[in-house]
């Protein structure tokens, strides 16, 4: 009866585990065979909450930001937005890491480890520097396509009207503005 409930919880585990953006390490052992739930999941998502700070990526953060002509500031906001500097953030989308990137996006970006903090943050930066490019360093224009796509805002010569990416824009854009002026000469 013991295998069979064992089998019922792991098979349950299995299913919400792959309904939730990030990775949950339950195991059945005995110590967990008298444990509730709730308290399994508590505890995983405080070791989730307390287990990465952002001052932890600033060297790849400074690296990237020097390599790519951006500010510090700008890759921190990204990552603060798309994944609250957790690397092993997976969207429903699919988008993974600290910037979440789709993995089309990785593989053409040559992110050979989506996982790699570094480099994540190093494809994430570079993403940023092509879409300023291309949008003639239009910084609004450049979140937009990071968070919709290029297409979406090509397709409405703008923000796209989606909520989501026009809250993600403003919620980066406010950010930037707390910064000290001096930190973020670049774009």
């Amino acid at each position: 009866m013991k295998n069979f409930v064992n089998d019922i919880f792991s098979q349950k585990m299995h299913e919400i585990q792959n309904r939730i953006p990030v990775h949950l390490n339950f195991s059945m052992n005995t110590n967990t065979t008298n444990t509730s739930f709730s308290k399994m999941f508590r505890n995983e998502v405080a070791n989730l909450q307390t287990q990465y700070l952002p001052k932890d990526f600033d060297q790849y953060i400074d690296a990237a930001a020097e390599k790519y002509n951006l500010s510090s500031a700008l890759i921190k906001s990204v990552i603060k937005a798309e994944s609250n500097f957790n690397p092993k953030a997976l969207s429903r989308a699919g988008a993974q890491g600290l910037m979440q990137l789709m993995p089309a996006t990785a593989k053409e970006l040559q992110v050979t480890d989506v996982w790699n903090p570094q480099q994540n943050i190093e494809g994430g930066a570079k993403y940023l520097r092509q879409l300023l490019d291309q949008y003639d360093g239009n910084l609004s224009l450049s979140l937009a396509a990071y968070n919709a796509g290029p297409g979406n805002v090509n397709r409405y010569g703008g923000i796209p009207p989606f909520a989501e990416t026009q809250n993600y824009v403003k919620s980066i854009l406010n950010s930037l503005k707390t910064h000290d002026s001096s930190s973020s000469s670049n774009v």
